[in-house]
C-alpha cells in the first residue's frame, strides 16, 4: 500500500538516460537511423511521442511506403531503396503482402527492440532541452503521459527526425517555412499563389462490408460535402485508406501550431463523406459498408525545413547532379499541391507531379544543421527548398537519408568529431563505403574493402546464362500499347534480334532501338535506329539488326528495341523471367501523374520525355526473341564489382536456367581464416512493396534464392537455410574456419527463374 500525506506540490519520477546518439521521432527516418546505428556499435536512445512506430506509415495514419519506385510509374529501374528500408519491406512484404498496417507496426516494433544497443521510449514528448554553449545541445527533455516520467537524455549527438523539427527549432537551428521565390534559387517551378507555400495534412478512412444492410448518421459536426467540398463528386464507395490522400487542407495555415484545428476540419470532411456515400441515394453498392476506421492524427506533409550546408533544388534533382558526399537518393516526382487542399477550386489535379529522367544523389550536408553543431536532421525536414522538398520528402526516401545518419554517427563517434567534419576530415569515403556495404545504395559508387577474400579468390561458378533467347509461351497478345524490351549491350558491335510478329493482315510494324542519354537512366530518349517493316498476314519472322558502333564515347547501358502500338499486331511473350532483364510499356498511370509522356506547357524547368514503365507481376512478362550474338554479361566475376542491384548492366550472377542445383567455388592459393560469408540476393528492386493496400502477388519475389548450403574445402556443411527471402544475408560462423574454398550450392524453385547472385563476401 502506497499513502502520501498531502503536500503544496509533487514532481512527477525523472529518470536521466544517456547514450551516443538521441533520435527524435519514430517515423522511418528515426527507425532506420536507430536501427543502422545501433547495428554499428552505436548506443541509440529513440524517443517519440506516438505509441506505435512508423510515423505516417504507421496503423495510426496508414499511408504507403514510396520512395524513387514512384508505383513503378516512372522511368526509375530497380530504384528501391537498399539498407535497412530495404529489409524492413522484404520483411513486410513475406509476412504482411495484404498490407494490413497493424503488422507492419509490428514488424517495426520487432526490429527496434531486437537490437541490444536501442533504448526506446514511445509515448513521450520532447517539449525541452539544455545546450553547452551556443551551438551544441547537451540533452532533451521529454514526458511520458503513460508513466507520468520525465525523461533527460543526454548524448555527444543529436538526429531530429521528429517531422516538425522540435528538437532543431527548441535549439535555435536556421530553418524556413514555407516557399521560396524564383529567383532565390532559380527555381522555375517555385510555386504561384494557387498552389501556396505549404502543402497540408491529410486523413483517411476505411470501410467494411458487414454483409448486412448499415445506417449511418452524421456527426452535427460532418459537412455537407456537396455544397462545401467542390471535388465531392470525385468521392467513391470504393475508395479508402491513402487512396484519398487528397482529402488534404492547412497548406494557407501554420502546420505545426494550427495543426489541431487542421485536423478538426479533415474531420468534417470525412464524417461528411461518408454521410454523402452512405445517404445520398448514389451508392447503393454502400449499403452494406460501415465506417471501420477514420485516422485520429493527420499525415503531415509539410512544415519547417532546416537549413544545412547545402540546400537541394530543384536542379539538383531534374540535373540529377552528383556531389562528392551523397550518401542517398531520391527519385520521386517534384510533386506540390493546391494550397486549398480538398476545398480547392483550381480545375487541375490534386497535385501537380514532375519527374525527372532518374534518381538524383542526396549529400550529407543536407542532413546536419549548420549552426547546432551536434545536430543531424532526417525526414522531411532535411536541407532542401521547398521545390526540392516536393520529391525528397516521402517516406522511403527519408529512411535512406536516416540509415546515412545512424552510419554517419558511427564515423563520427569512432573519430571524436561532429557533422560537418566528417567531410574536412576526409572521412566521406569511409561513410559512403559503410552504407554501400549494408546494401545501401548510392548513385555512381560501387563498394570497395580491401579486406574482402572474395575479391581475392579465383571464383568460378557451374554455369553461366548466356542468354541466346528469351524463349516464347505460345500466347499471342495483340500490341494494344507500345512496349519495349530492355537488355543490356556490353560493346559497341553489331546486334540482331529477331522476333515473329503475328498480323491479322497486312500492315506496317514500327520498330525503334533506343538508349537513355545519361548512363545509368532508363529514360529512353535516344534514337540509335528507326524501322518501318511491312508485315505479311499471319506470322512474320523478322531478322532485326543494329549496329551499336556508331554510339559515340560508348558505354555498358541497357538498349530499348520498342515495338509502337498496333492493334493489327500480336506479340508472343516468354514466361521467363531474369534478373536484370525487364520489358516496359509507354503506357500511363495516373497515380503519379504519368499520362504516356511528361510534357510542361510552360517553361518550369522541368524535362519532356515517354515514359516507359514496367506491369506488376503476373503480368509484365518479356517479348519472345531470340539475341544472335548471345548476351554474356552474368558472369560469375561481376558477384566482386561492388554494386548490388542492376545500374547501366545487370550487375548480377546468373546459372544457366537448366543448372537446377548450380554452385559457386570461391579458390586461394593458401588457406584463409573465415568467421562470415555475406550473400546480396535479388529481392526485385523493380518492385515498390507499397505496405497498405495493394495486394501483392507473391510473399518472396521470384528472383530470390531461398535454399542455399555453404560448405568448406573439406564439404563440411557451414550454413543451410530454406527460407530465405531478403536482400542481404549475413552468416557468422561460430568460429573461425580455416580452409582453401568454399561452396555455395544453390537450389533453383522456379523452371523459369534461373539462380541468381548480385554479391559475394568473405571476411
Amino acid at each position: 500500500m502506497i499513502k502520501s500525506p498531502s503536500t503544496i506540490k509533487r514532481e512527477n519520477k525523472n529518470t536521466s538516460l544517456s547514450a551516443d546518439l538521441v533520435i527524435v521521432g519514430g517515423g522511418l527516418s528515426g527507425v532506420c537511423c536507430a536501427i543502422t546505428a545501433a547495428r554499428a556499435g552505436v548506443k541509440v536512445i529513440i524517443v517519440t511521442d506516438r505509441p506505435v512506430l512508423g510515423g505516417n506509415a504507421s496503423s495510426e495514419v496508414r499511408l504507403w511506403v514510396l520512395g524513387a519506385t514512384s508505383h513503378m510509374g516512372n522511368n526509375n529501374r530497380w530504384a528501391r531503396e537498399g539498407g535497412v528500408i530495404d529489409e524492413l519491406l522484404v520483411e513486410n512484404m513475406y509476412r504482411n503482402a495484404e498490407g494490413n498496417p497493424l503488422i507492419f507496426d509490428t514488424i517495426l516494433l520487432e526490429k527496434v527492440v531486437s537490437e541490444q544497443n536501442i533504448s526506446l521510449l514511445l509515448n513521450t514528448s520532447i517539449y525541452d532541452l539544455e545546450k553547452k554553449g551556443a551551438d551544441k545541445i547537451s540533452k532533451v527533455i521529454g514526458f511520458c503521459s503513460q508513466n507520468s516520467t520525465q525523461y533527460q537524455l543526454s548524448a555527444p549527438l543529436f538526429c531530429d527526425a521528429s517531422g516538425d523539427g522540435i528538437v532543431g527549432f527548441l535549439a535555435g537551428a536556421a530553418f524556413r517555412m514555407g516557399a521560396e521565390s524564383k529567383e532565390e534559387f532559380g527555381e522555375k517551378f517555385a510555386p504561384n499563389a494557387e498552389y501556396g507555400e505549404l502543402l497540408g495534412h491529410s486523413m483517411y478512412f476505411y470501410s467494411k462490408d458487414v454483409g448486412k444492410p448499415v445506417k449511418y448518421i452524421a456527426p452535427n459536426f460532418a459537412l455537407n460535402v456537396t455544397k462545401n467540398v467542390p471535388k465531392f463528386k470525385s468521392f467513391t464507395a470504393q475508395d479508402f485508406g491513402c487512396r484519398l490522400w487528397w482529402i488534404e487542407y492547412g497548406g494557407r495555415l501554420d502546420t505545426v501550431h494550427d495543426t489541431e484545428l487542421i485536423k478538426w476540419e479533415l474531420w468534417k470532411v470525412v464524417y461528411g463523406v461518408w454521410d454523402y456515400i452512405k445517404n445520398s441515394g448514389k451508392f447503393p453498392e454502400a449499403e452494406n459498408l460501415t465506417l471501420e476506421w477514420v485516422g485520429t492524427i493527420p499525415g503531415k506533409r509539410e512544415s519547417r525545413r532546416f537549413e544545412g550546408d547545402f540546400m537541394l533544388t530543384q536542379q539538383d534533382i531534374v540535373e540529377q547532379k552528383p556531389h562528392v558526399d551523397d550518401v542517398a537518393f531520391g527519385g520521386w516526382s517534384i510533386d506540390l499541391h493546391p494550397a486549398d487542399g480538398v476545398f480547392s477550386e483550381l480545375e487541375k489535379s490534386s497535385c501537380n507531379q514532375w519527374h525527372s529522367k532518374g534518381i538524383y544523389g542526396i549529400p550529407l550536408r543536407c542532413l546536419y544543421s549548420k549552426n547546432v553543431s551536434n545536430l543531424f536532421i532526417a525526414g522531411r525536414i532535411i536541407s532542401a527548398s521547398h521545390v526540392a522538398f516536393g520529391s525528397c520528402r516521402v517516406m522511403a526516401t527519408g529512411a535512406h537519408g536516416g540509415q546515412a545518419i545512424g552510419m554517419a554517427t558511427k564515423i563520427c563517434i569512432e573519430n571524436q568529431i561532429l557533422p560537418k567534419e566528417i567531410i574536412s576530415s576526409n572521412l566521406i569515403q569511409k561513410l559512403q563505403n559503410e552504407l554501400l556495404k549494408t546494401g545501401q545504395h548510392i548513385p555512381n559508387l560501387a563498394f570497395e574493402d580491401e579486406n574482402d577474400l572474395a575479391k581475392k579468390a579465383m571464383i568460378s561458378a557451374s554455369s553461366e546464362l548466356i542468354l541466346s533467347e528469351l524463349h516464347p509461351n505460345n500466347l499471342l497478345q495483340a500490341i494494344t500499347e507500345s512496349v519495349a524490351q530492355m537488355f543490356p549491350i556490353s560493346s559497341p558491335k553489331k546486334q540482331k534480334i529477331i522476333i515473329h510478329p503475328h498480323a491479322d493482315e497486312e500492315t506496317v510494324l514500327d520498330i525503334e532501338l533506343r538508349i537513355s542519354s545519361k548512363n545509368g537512366n532508363y529514360t529512353p530518349d535516344v534514337t540509335i535506329s528507326k524501322q518501318s517493316i511491312k508485315l505479311q498476314k499471319g506470322r512474320n519472322c523478322l531478322p532485326l539488326e543494329f549496329d551499336f558502333g556508331i554510339i559515340e564515347n560508348f558505354e555498358i547501358c541497357y538498349a530499348f528495341l520498342i515495338i509502337q502500338k498496333n492493334e493489327k499486331v500480336k506479340l508472343q511473350y516468354s514466361d521467363q523471367r531474369i534478373s536484370g532483364i525487364l520489358s516496359v510499356f509507354n503506357t500511363i498511370n495516373p497515380a503519379v501523374s504519368n499520362y504516356g509522356k511528361q510534357e510542361p506547357t510552360e517553361d518550369i524547368g522541368v524535362d519532356s520525355f515517354e515514359f516507359w514503365t514496367p506491369k506488376r507481376r503476373p503480368e509484365g512478362k518479356n517479348l519472345a526473341m531470340k539475341f544472335e550474338p548471345a548476351i554474356e554479361v552474368f558472369q560469375a566475376k561481376k558477384l566482386i564489382n561492388g554494386i548490388f542491384r542492376p545500374t547501366n548492366q545487370p550487375n548480377v550472377w546468373v546459372a544457366d536456367i537448366n543448372d537446377r542445383e548450380p554452385n559457386l567455388l570461391l579458390e586461394w592459393t593458401d588457406y584463409q581464416e573465415i568467421k562470415e560469408i555475406i550473400l546480396y540476393f535479388d529481392t526485385d528492386f523493380d518492385h515498390p512493396m507499397e505496405t497498405v493496400l495493394i495486394h501483392h502477388p507473391e510473399n518472396v519475389m521470384p528472383f530470390c534464392v531461398q535454399e542455399y548450403s555453404i560448405f568448406d574445402g573439406d564439404d563440411n556443411l557451414l550454413f543451410h537455410t530454406k527460407n530465405n527471402h531478403q536482400s542481404l544475408n549475413s552468416i557468422k560462423l561460430s568460429d573461425y574456419v580455416e580452409t582453401k574454398s568454399i561452396k555455395i550450392v544453390f537450389k533453383q524453385k522456379l523452371d523459369k527463374t534461373p539462380v541468381s547472385l548480385f554479391g559475394v563476401r568473405v571476411l
